[in-house]
C-alpha cells in the first residue's frame, strides 16, 4: 500500500522493545493497530490491516501499527496475555490520545482486554479468534463482552475460529465466502479486491460513527 511516510519508534515494553509504525498528521484521531499471533512486520501484509489503516488515512486519522516484543526479539510463539497487554498499554502511554484500538486476531483479544485500561472510544476486532484451536467446546466470547466502548468485529464466513454473535455495543460483519486471513476462493466469485473495499468501507462506517473527543483517557505509564 502507498501512502504517507511511515515513521517508525522503538518503544520500551516490560517485555523488552516494541516497535511502532505510523502515520498521518500529529493531533488527528488515531487508530492503533496490533497483529495477530503469526507475526507483525511493519507492512500492512493483510487484508485486514491494509484496509483498516486505508480507512484511516481516507478519513484524515493517523494509524499506528505496533509490532509485539516477542515479534522483536524474532521469536515465534507469542507470549502470554498479562504480558502482551502489559506491553500494549505501554506503548498506548507513549503516543497521543489514541481513538479507537483493535487489531486482527491475537491483536484484537490484546485490544478487547485493554480498552477500558487505555480509555479508547472505540475497539476494531479484525478475525477475532472466538474459539481456540482444537478446543470446540471452549469460547472467548468473554473478552468480547469486556469492552465499555463500542465494537466492531469483522468476520470471515469461512473463519474456522468461528463467527461471534452481535451483541449490546457489539457489531458484527460477515464477509462472505472470507477464511481467517479474509483470503476468498475463485468459486465464492469474489476477488481480493471487491474483499478489500468492503472491509474498508466497515472500519470507514465504524470509525465515523466513534466520537474523537473521548473518553481518549491516557493509561498509567508503563
Amino acid at each position: 500500500m502507498t501512502g504517507p511516510a511511515v515513521l517508525v519508534t522503538v518503544v520500551d515494553t516490560p517485555s523488552g522493545p516494541a516497535v511502532v509504525h505510523r502515520t498521518g498528521p500529529a493531533g488527528a484521531p488515531l487508530l492503533v493497530l496490533g497483529h495477530g499471533a503469526g507475526g507483525g512486520p511493519g507492512a500492512l501484509t493483510t487484508p485486514d490491516l491494509r484496509s483498516a489503516a486505508a480507512a484511516a488515512e481516507e478519513l484524515g486519522w493517523a494509524w499506528a501499527l505496533v509490532q509485539q516484543p516477542w515479534h522483536v526479539a524474532g521469536r515465534r510463539v507469542a507470549e502470554a496475555p498479562g504480558r502482551l497487554d502489559a506491553a500494549w498499554l505501554a506503548v498506548l502511554a507513549r503516543l497521543e490520545r489514541t481513538v479507537v484500538v483493535g487489531g486482527r486476531s491475537a491483536g484484537a483479544r490484546v485490544a478487547c482486554r485493554t480498552s477500558t485500561a487505555s480509555g479508547a472510544a472505540g475497539v476494531l476486532a479484525l478475525a477475532f479468534p472466538l474459539t481456540p484451536r482444537g478446543r470446540p467446546g471452549r469460547s472467548r466470547a468473554d473478552e468480547l463482552a469486556l469492552p465499555r466502548a463500542p465494537v466492531q468485529v469483522v468476520q470471515g464466513s469461512r473463519d474456522a475460529f468461528g463467527v461471534p454473535e452481535p451483541a449490546t455495543g457489539r457489531r458484527v460483519h460477515v464477509v462472505a465466502g472470507a477464511d481467517h486471513g479474509f483470503r476468498v476462493r475463485v468459486r465464492d466469485g469474489r476477488s481480493p479486491a471487491e474483499v478489500e473495499r468492503e472491509l474498508q468501507a466497515v472500519v470507514r462506517g465504524f470509525l465515523c460513527g466513534v466520537d474523537p473527543r473521548g473518553p481518549g483517557k491516557k493509561p498509567a505509564p508503563g
